[in-house]
């Protein structure tokens, strides 16, 4: 069973969309940056990679803490914000490509249901 509901899923499977993950460094910087990313099912995770990822900050900050977030969101005509939040314990998995795994202890999500405020 998902930690995501279907109407999360639907959405996070949906179109394509950027995300901004937030990762704090070792002095208590908030760090937050653009990235590329996508659910993996088998894992029930959202995991986050790039170009020579493994020698970005972002990186380096979930090797030191263990923490991330992340926010996959858009804005649908004419003006209805809609997206997910996943706050949880992350991964800095290095093979077989460097990537960030984000395993959910909290998610929030708004404006994904178009009969909904």
């Amino acid at each position: 069973m998902s930690a995501f509901s279907d109407t999360e899923l639907g959405y996070l499977l949906g179109d394509r969309r950027l995300a901004r993950l937030a990762t704090v460094g070792r002095d208590g910087t908030p760090h937050v940056t653009p990235v590329g990313w996508a659910y993996n099912a088998e894992h029930d995770t959202v995991d986050i990679s790039g170009r020579d990822f493994d020698r970005t900050k972002k990186y380096r900050d979930v090797l030191s803490n263990g923490r991330a977030a992340v926010v996959v969101d858009d804005v649908v005509p004419p003006w209805s914000p809609r997206g997910v939040e996943v706050r949880g314990r992350a991964e800095a998995v290095a093979v077989p490509t460097p990537l960030i795994r984000i395993h959910p202890d909290r998610i929030v999500s708004w404006g994904l249901d178009p009969d909904g405020p």
